[in-house]
């Protein structure tokens, strides 16, 4: 028997005058799921959020909790929690007072309160000194884990994410990232995680939501989407990549073998054949691969571990090669190169009707 989700939406449609934020959007998320919803700005990320938690009304739509309907029930009311990016904490209180709020909110005695607080700290990995600390003696990580404890202590069914790691420096991020995963797998609770950053998405989440003028464009786990976006959107806003026109002119200067056609289903289709930068090899001339294109190298960028190279074909086209250091090119800028690789490595994105 199939589990039903934690949280289920069903037809969410938000307007602000003429402008749709949201558009009939529905969406099911398992329990101890770990779900990040990205999307450029203004695709409507933040409002899906803000309907969640009850800070706005839809227009129409329901959003379920379990079997209770809740897009009725007011925030303050629900069995859920936002971390916000600002996290929101109290500058006039100790870190001890800041995790207790919700539990004094709550009524529950100052014992109970302490000794749950403490186990919250040891839960974030912070001292336990730090109970008497005040917040603003505390660095920008260890605000985000009192922040964190704090949402723990009104355990709640959701945690919910407003992109809470984007004001921190990058090796900050980096760490608070493991930190957040680990704590996801350690408490085994929901976290739904707006962010804007796609390398948290998909470091992090068991699923990613790509969302584009108010509507999803594609759920999957991040190597589905990356290696099988459903669109030349999703394609290209989950990195670098190479789309090659099919079933118009723009497809003529890609040699393409008959078997990886075949193995493609290339017959009589429009719309896109992907490839990522990763999986394109320089080759000789008369080199084996399933799909071969000239062109002249024009830019190298030295990128730590790996080399990325810009090519420009003589239709005009330019492609992106990425390669390991151990495997860059061994020319010269403006060397013409034929470029390969396989049709295992290629994905053809349907134009839709």
């Amino acid at each position: 028997m199939k589990a039903l989700p934690i949280l289920s939406i069903a037809g969410l449609y938000k307007k602000f005058g003429e402008f749709t934020a949201l558009n009939s959007i529905d969406l099911d998320v398992k329990e101890g799921e770990f779900l990040a919803i990205v999307g450029p700005s203004g695709s409507g990320k933040t409002t899906l959020i803000r309907l969640l938690v009850g800070m706005d009304e839809a227009n129409e739509g329901t959003i379920w909790l379990r079997n209770k309907r809740i897009d009725t029930v007011p925030a303050n009311k629900r069995p859920t929690c936002m971390v916000f990016q600002s996290l929101a904490l109290f500058p006039h209180m100790t870190v001890g007072q800041n995790i207790e709020f919700p539990l004094k909110i709550k009524g529950v005695n100052a014992a109970e309160r302490k000794q749950r607080a403490l186990e919250l700290l040891d839960l974030l990995r912070l001292p336990q000194d730090y109970y008497d600390k005040g917040v603003n003696q505390c660095s920008g990580g260890e605000k985000q884990r009192v922040a964190l404890a704090r949402a723990l202590a009104f355990d709640p069914e959701i945690l919910f994410f407003d992109e809470p790691l984007s004001a921190l420096d990058y090796r900050l991020r980096k760490t608070l990232e493991k930190e957040l995963k680990d704590l996801h797998a350690r408490t085994g609770k929901t976290f739904i995680y707006i962010t804007h950053s796609l390398e948290e998405a998909m470091g992090m989440s068991d699923r990613i939501a790509i969302m584009r003028k108010g509507e999803f464009e594609q759920i999957a786990p991040a190597d589905e989407i990356y290696t099988q976006p459903v669109s030349r959107f999703v394609a290209e806003f989950m990195g670098d990549v190479n789309l090659f026109d099919i079933g118009h002119s723009a497809a003529d200067e890609l040699q393409i073998s008959k078997a990886a056609a075949s193995s493609l289903s290339l017959q009589d289709e429009v719309g896109a054949l992907m490839v990522r930068p990763e999986n394109v090899k320089f080759i000789s001339a008369d080199g084996d691969a399933d799909l071969k294109i000239q062109g002249t190298i024009t830019a190298d960028f030295n990128l730590g571990s790996r080399i990325q190279y810009e090519v420009h074909t003589p239709h005009g086209k330019r492609l992106i090669v990425e390669a390991l250091r151990d495997d860059m090119y061994q020319g010269a800028l403006n060397d013409e190169v034929t470029l390969g690789w396989s049709a295992n490595h290629s994905h053809l994105i349907r134009e839709r009707v």
